[in-house]
């Protein structure tokens, strides 16, 4: 699987048991840059993607369900326990530090980053795309 996630400048992944934020740049910029790959979300991140219901797959054991090229969107989750599943990495950086209870603990020194570029989004002038492969 590929993992999609936002992350804050510590690597905080939620707060409160809640989203950090929510951006429909950023959205839009994974569905466009999925091509034909399926897309899986949990129920909790549903509402996200409104508007591309054809587009993704609501399934909340998407770990479990995703093939080896599908991506993953995954938020509140800390992805370390599914590391060995995971092929690829896109992770949207927020580029600022939130309060939050959960962290990506994820060791990418088995990552090579393939690209890197800032794009702006709806609910941030400055968006961070990092995307790995391994």
């Amino acid at each position: 699987m590929i993992l999609a996630l936002c992350i804050d400048d510590k690597n905080g992944i939620s707060f409160n048991r809640r989203r950090q934020s929510r951006d429909s740049l950023l959205i839009k910029d994974l569905v466009e840059n999925a091509g034909d790959r399926k897309i899986y979300i949990g129920s909790y991140s549903a509402p996200l993607f409104a508007g591309y219901e054809e587009r993704v797959t609501v399934d909340d054991e998407y770990f479990s369900h995703a093939g080896e090229e599908d991506i993953c969107f995954s938020e509140g989750t800390d992805p370390a326990a599914f590391a060995d599943s995971i092929n690829g990495l896109i992770l949207y950086r927020w580029n600022r530090h939130y309060p939050s209870d959960k962290k990506f603990t994820l060791d990418l020194s088995g990552y090579e980053l393939v690209t890197a570029y800032d794009f702006a989004g709806s609910s941030h002038d400055k968006l961070s795309k990092e995307v790995y492969s391994r």
